[in-house]
């Protein structure tokens, strides 16, 4: 779908079980500029896509011209001749018709729809021999165990049918049975007792097959070709919430709870790699990027999940040579014409190289950046700022490259709050000139939480629960109402991409803190003693 996070190839792969395709435009907005990500990949893969105007009920709907933009649309993303003399049909699907012109007729509901794709859709390409299919999606069932799902290239399938997995290399992944053999009949899935080539199924009852995997019988040694998954290329520590406020908001807190609850993702995610992390009661993760990576966490969060996650790291390797690598990952972003100059800036203070620049109509500009992925940590917040909201960024993993150097990170220390207890906002309004607070009064703070940035490039260790002094000598002057400036709001993804190597983020269902790894003040300089020591070494 238009403006869904790719996190491993999933578009292409998916596109690779159709045979045809829908491209659903409203009639008063007409193609976004999300939509040129999974359609560009469509026409690629020499799909002939059927474009349907919805929405033409709207007061301000202009189908004709909606039509035309298409065809532009098409045009930039290079289709062939074939693919631009596309099928069209006009209809409002909340009244339910469609038909070939937008003012009807309406009586025919949306049958002209199905008679077109018939008409227009090429039959499944099939071929002879035994039974082989390309595993496309993953999913874990509570009941079914790991289920598969692709399409049957070759031959037929039915329950208790010995097969085994080859992955792409054609090594053998795993020898068994198929326990069911499931399709989609509407959005209900139902058993079946054959599956024959060209049809869409789920099997259930090899454990070990994944995606990119072939599924085959016994006597095939070749696998289909296959897109592979893209690699994880960051890693995050998964730990227990062990701060004074743990448990006070969350119904998930212990270890135990986060290990099942990551390893059950980890059976289902085909772009996650979970394991046992060295740190008592914790978990290491690795995925495609942060963003991944934070959904996980606001998922698990919304589940009633207290967990503290640390700063996402960078998977880097090694060659034969003993280069150190890292991943290098392609960045496709749409944008408007203005805003090209401060992107372009900002992607090259991180080490990204500009590959290509060329514009994709209506006043947008398409740019295509090779970056460094820790080059990116943070900077889809920053994107949208730059472009009012108009940017959009997609990522590809495009290889391991040479390391490119230090990236300027952030450059301010913190504000560490000293004592316990509910944040006054008298000693807030008193620390503002050390910098902007992250907190508002009445906020519960706790030793070793962070509190706000500070303008120097240390850290500060503050008191925020120290009252204005009392007496009861009158004076003439009036005491004046405090008024602070608004704090910096930290939401996840800004917070992962904020925290240094010596700071977590602690994450309940209610809010998200900033604090330090270790709260005690002696035990941080005791670690920081100890890092620089082992830098010396």
């Amino acid at each position: 779908t238009p403006g869904h996070a790719d996190f491993g190839g999933e578009v292409e792969r998916i596109l690779g079980m159709v045979d045809g395709a829908l491209v659903l435009v409203d009639a008063a907005e007409g193609p976004l500029p999300q939509t040129k990500f999974v359609v560009s990949k469509a026409l690629k893969m020499g799909l002939k896509p059927i474009v349907v105007i919805n929405k033409v009920d709207r007061a301000d709907a202009r189908p004709e011209e909606v039509v035309n933009e298409v065809f532009d649309l098409f045009a930039a993303l290079d289709a062939s001749n074939q693919q631009l003399d596309f099928p069209i049909l006009f209809g409002s699907a909340k009244e339910g018709w469609m038909a070939a012109s937008p003012e009807g007729p309406k009586d025919a509901g949306m049958q002209p729809l199905f008679a077109l794709v018939l008409e227009h859709v090429a039959p499944p390409k099939v071929e002879e021999g035994p039974f082989r299919l390309l595993g496309t999606i993953l999913e874990a069932n509570p009941y079914l165990g790991r289920i598969v799902t692709g399409r049957i290239t070759s031959g037929s399938i039915a329950p208790n049918q010995a097969v085994k997995a080859l992955d792409h290399d054609g090594n053998l992944v795993e020898q068994g049975r198929v326990s069911k053999v499931l399709a989609f009949r509407g959005l209900e899935r139902v058993g079946l007792e054959e599956a024959t080539a060209g049809d869409i199924v789920s099997l259930a009852g090899l454990p070990d097959a994944t995606v990119a995997h072939t599924i085959c019988a016994p006597e095939v040694m070749e696998p289909l070709p296959a897109q592979p998954i893209d690699p994880p290329t960051l890693s995050m520590t998964f730990r227990v919430n062990d701060s004074p406020l743990a448990g006070t908001e969350g119904t998930k807190v212990t270890g135990r709870m986060i290990r099942d609850r990551l390893l059950r993702e980890g059976e289902g995610n085909v772009a996650l790699r979970v394991t046992e992390s060295d740190e008592r009661d914790s978990m290491e993760v690795a995925g495609r990027g942060e963003l991944q990576l934070g959904i996980l966490i606001e998922t698990m969060r919304r589940e009633g999940f207290e967990l503290s996650v640390s700063r996402p790291r960078v998977l880097l390797r090694r060659d034969s040579s003993g280069v150190l690598l890292e991943p290098i990952e392609e960045v496709v972003i749409d944008l408007d014409e203005e805003h090209a100059g401060i992107v372009v800036q900002k992607l090259s203070e991180r080490k990204a190289e500009l590959v290509e620049m060329r514009p994709s109509g209506g006043g947008r500009q398409r740019l295509v950046f090779y970056a460094p992925t820790r080059g990116l940590i943070g900077y889809q917040g920053e994107l949208l700022t730059d472009t009012r909201g108009t940017g959009i960024m997609n990522r590809l993993f495009h290889e391991y490259a040479p390391h490119k150097g230090p990236i300027q990170g952030r450059r301010n220390g913190v504000l560490i709050s000293t004592e316990a207890g509910d944040a006054v906002a008298y000693a807030l309004w008193n620390l503002e000139d050390r910098g902007p607070m992250m907190i508002d009064p009445g906020t519960r703070v706790y030793r070793g939480m962070i509190v706000g940035e500070h303008t120097r490039d240390n850290d500060l260790e503050v008191n925020v629960l120290k009252g204005k002094k009392l007496t009861n000598i009158r004076t003439t002057s009036k005491d004046e109402a405090v008024r602070l400036t608004p704090p910096l709001r930290m939401v996840l993804e800004r917070a992962l991409a904020y925290i240094q190597d010596d700071e977590l983020v602690e994450v309940t269902p209610k809010s998200i803190r900033l604090r330090k790894r270790h709260l005690d003040s002696n035990e941080r300089k005791r670690a920081e003693r100890q890092r620089l020591a082992e830098d010396v070494a």
